[in-house]
């Protein structure tokens, strides 16, 4: 598929920076990380004090009738698939960047820093549908082909369903991945909890899974600029809304913290890591609190 030029440069601009960023910052962030924790069965032998108990092959151990643990080798390569909330939502910003830019920037760095470390990368890209899927895959080509789609990818849907992109990551990639959900997580029910939990379990079980929640600094406080109509990207719904009124903008900043805490809870419950970085960020430091936190 060929590019225009304006697009190729979008796509050179965006290779070069987060291609230094990569090699520069990431890799060696990205790899004591996450390379020990893609690990593949490679033997059985006797139970040793202080072997963890969670390895037991408890098959040999009755047949045996003597305790036998599994023993794992870390695999040359892992296979990272990024999940990518292309919903209208991602479309706001206040800032230099939208949403969706900063997704794209960061999605890229990671799309980097795995390839550097010889590991496969996929995308799959989701609003309230699978709009699109890459299947993981190495080289320069591919990745650039990644790249592309993060800027300039349509979806033909405007909602958020992240149930939807966890299932077919459970159901499309079958041995164990790296994945990053890349998401402002916009997919909550009336008590701001939200609604992905049963997925979330699931996917979980099978992959290493990380989330990255990107907003805009507006959507945690809302400012003091008078009269102003609203519309919500996802519905096209319109409110007009005083924001000079300080009972509106406490019960929105309490709205959101709420979400927040409902989200850190669920994430705490199913030991998912995740950092949320806003669009006035420095992402390279949340990325690297992501890394060093695992």
């Amino acid at each position: 598929m060929a590019m225009d030029n304006g697009l190729l440069k979008k796509v050179r601009k965006i290779e070069i920076k987060t291609r230094s960023l990569s090699h520069q910052i990431f890799a060696g962030e990205y790899h004591s990380a996450f390379k020990g924790r893609g690990m593949a069965f490679s033997e059985v032998r006797e139970y040793q004090f202080g072997d963890d108990v969670r390895n037991m092959d408890w098959n040999v151990t009755a047949r045996l009738r003597s305790p036998y643990v599994k023993v794992f080798e870390e695999e040359r390569e892992l296979t990272v698939v990024l999940l990518v909330d292309v919903s209208s939502s991602g479309i706001f910003g206040t800032t230099s960047k939208t949403k969706r830019e900063l997704l794209a920037e960061i999605a890229a760095v990671l799309s980097f820093s795995a390839s550097a470390n010889n590991d496969k990368v996929g995308a799959l890209f989701f609003s309230s549908k699978v709009e699109k899927f890459i299947p993981p895959k190495k080289g320069r080509s591919h990745l650039l082909r990644i790249i592309r789609e993060l800027l300039e990818f349509r979806p033909q849907n405007q909602g958020t369903d992240i149930s939807e992109a966890l299932r077919f990551l459970t159901n499309a990639i079958k041995r164990k991945c790296t994945a990053f959900l890349l998401s402002d997580l916009m997919d909550v029910n009336g008590e701001c909890r939200p609604n992905y939990e049963e997925a979330l379990k699931v996917a979980v079980n099978r992959h290493d899974i990380s989330v990255i929640n990107i907003y805009d600094p507006v959507e945690r406080n809302l400012p003091d600029i008078g009269l102003v109509r609203i519309k919500d990207a996802e519905t096209s719904e319109q409110v007009w809304v005083d924001t000079s009124s300080k009972a509106v903008r406490d019960h929105y900043a309490k709205w959101g913290r709420e979400v927040f805490q409902q989200t850190r809870v669920l994430f705490n419950k199913y030991k998912v890591d995740s950092v949320s970085i806003s669009t006035d960020d420095d992402y390279v430091k949340g990325l690297i609190a992501l890394f060093k936190n695992r």
